[in-house]
């Protein structure tokens, strides 16, 4: 296994997969994940946090292969009966994933932080990894679209990412990272940072609004490696593409190593790409190519191999 503490910034389902792959090469004790929170909600009264779950879903194998969200081997009795009573259930929760629902938000309601309950949900797992929320403070996406305002779970899931947006922001009374985010980023013993193949701007950017997380990314002399969301101008998971096309953005791996290039010294392309090589390095970027369509295990794995390695490279 690579030795070092490494950051990996992740969002759902195409970060989780990056994570699992760092998970099974790297020492777990020395991994920090620090999630996405933007996508927190409060649903029928419970506390919601959709990236942090499906990464300790993923991380403890068993989470839902078909769906790409939630546990495997649900059941959808207390949805089932919600929709009998009329409730609003366009978010499904299931049975399994309720659970924890119920405990999270009985302990937000104690006291205790978002961080805490995070960890003790992960040790409950048997996970070694840090799980690391990147705020215990609500910090919320809001989508501009055509159809107005909306939340993040009202644009992905309500409306099936169907609105065409006009701009994304973040909303917070107090947009501090957890006391655990900010040690870990200063931490004299990191090896490197990675910014996971998720969403840049529903799943990265939120973490990169808090002021104090780009700071540190950006002042930090470790080596910072992106691996791309995009393959030959397609989103590898999600409406990616579909968010550039609307903001106006060329849909390819330029656009993305413009995005991140204050946060990084190299990015993970595929060789299908590699015509942007040359174009990306003339802004200071480092570019490692790589097979990065993560299907099965095997894929992670060799992944999170070429990102380690690439550290190691430009270290």
């Amino acid at each position: 296994m690579a030795s070092g503490k490494i950051i990996a910034l992740s969002g759902g389902v195409g970060g989780a997969k990056l994570c699992l792959g760092l998970h099974q090469i790297c020492e777990p004790e020395e991994l920090y994940f620090i999630t996405n929170t933007g996508d927190d909600f409060l649903y029928l009264g419970f506390y919601i946090s959709p990236d942090v779950d499906t990464l300790v879903y993923t991380l403890a194998g068993i989470n839902s292969t078909e769906t790409g969200w939630g546990r495997a081997d649900e059941t959808w009795k207390t949805h089932n009966v919600l929709g009998e009573l009329g409730a609003d259930n366009w978010f499904k929760l299931g049975d399994k994933d309720l659970a924890l629902h119920l405990h999270r938000s009985k302990a937000l309601r104690n006291g205790e932080t978002l961080t805490s309950i995070t960890q003790d949900i992960a040790n409950r797992f048997h996970l070694k990894a840090n799980v690391l929320p990147m705020s215990d403070q609500m910090i919320q996406t809001i989508i501009d679209t055509n159809k107005g305002l909306l939340s993040f779970q009202e644009y992905f899931v309500k409306q099936a990412s169907a609105p065409k947006i006009e701009s994304i922001s973040f909303k917070s009374k107090n947009p501090e990272p957890s006391a655990e985010v900010t040690e870990i980023l200063t931490d004299p013993d990191l090896k490197g940072i990675v910014i996971c193949p998720s969403n840049p701007y529903l799943s990265i950017d939120p973490i990169l609004s808090i002021k104090k997380i780009r700071q540190s990314i950006t002042e930090s002399k470790r080596p910072r490696i992106a691996v791309s969301p995009i393959i030959d101008g397609q989103s590898v998971k999600g409406p990616t593409k579909k968010i550039m096309e609307e903001l106006g953005l060329k849909v390819n791996v330029l656009t993305i190593a413009e995005h991140y290039k204050n946060c990084i010294d190299g990015i993970v392309i595929d060789h299908l790409d590699q015509g942007y090589a040359g174009e990306i390095e003339s802004m200071g970027i480092h570019v490692k190519l790589s097979e990065i369509m993560m299907n099965n295990d095997d894929d992670k794995k060799r992944v999170a191999e070429d990102v380690i390695n690439f550290i190691d490279q430009i270290s």
